[in-house]
Parts: C-alpha cells; sequence; structure tokens
C-alpha cells in the first residue's frame, strides 16, 4: 500500500522558518521523482519544488526560489522541504508528491502519488 505522510507544519512568524518532511512507503522511492505542492485558501494546487530520481536535479517555483531548498534521502525514504524567509502568502496545506517521469515535472496531472498535506500558517 502506497502513503505519503507528510509532517513538520505549523505556525510561524514572517521570515521564520520550517521544515517539512514526507515520508514514502509502499513503491520504490528512489526510482520516482518528489515533490512539494502547495493549495492557499481559495486556489487552486500549483507547484513549489521538485528534485528528479537518479540525479537528485531540483526546480523551483519562482515564487520560492532562494528561499525554499528541496532535498531528498533515499535511504530514509524521506523527502524535505526546508522553508525559510516564510512570508505570509506562504500560508498553504503543503503536499508531496510521487511521479515517474524526470526533469521539470510541474504540472499535478503527471504525478500518481498524493500525500495528505500539512498545514503552513504564516503570520505577519
Amino acid at each position: 500500500q502506497v502513503q505519503l505522510v507528510e509532517s513538520g507544519g505549523g505556525l510561524v512568524q514572517a521570515g521564520g522558518s520550517l521544515r517539512l518532511s514526507c515520508a514514502a512507503s509502499g513503491f520504490t522511492f528512489s526510482s520516482y521523482t518528489m515533490a512539494w505542492f502547495r493549495q492557499g485558501p481559495g486556489k487552486e494546487r500549483e507547484f513549489v519544488a521538485n528534485t528528479n530520481w537518479g540525479s537528485g536535479s531540483t526546480y523551483y517555483a519562482d515564487s520560492v526560489k532562494g528561499r525554499f531548498t528541496i532535498s531528498r534521502d533515499n535511504a530514509k525514504n524521506t523527502v524535505y522541504l526546508q522553508m525559510n524567509s516564510l512570508k505570509p502568502e506562504d500560508t498553504a496545506v503543503y503536499y508531496c508528491a510521487a511521479s515517474r517521469r524526470l526533469g521539470v515535472v510541474t504540472s499535478t496531472f503527471h504525478f500518481d502519488y498524493w500525500g495528505q498535506g500539512t498545514q503552513v500558517t504564516v503570520s505577519s
């Protein structure tokens, strides 16, 4: 049974940091591109960052570039999102997702598995 379980969300003041984790099971983690998406209140789900299987290359949305860092630990079947210099507009439910595609994979349609999400709230 495939599972993606996010953790690490919470309430933080603007300018603060959070580290999200996503523990995966039930599939060959090292053979999947892993990504983070987010969905703010009244908004569509949007791409945040991904890390490819194999090379581990990464790609970021412009809105988080330079502030967020995605990483993966294949030995622990876990993907992380380090979020620094948080802004109120980063408030959202954050989801991790897995895809067999490589490269700049940003569409929700290209992801096979999804977690349940973790809430991040940034106060001003």
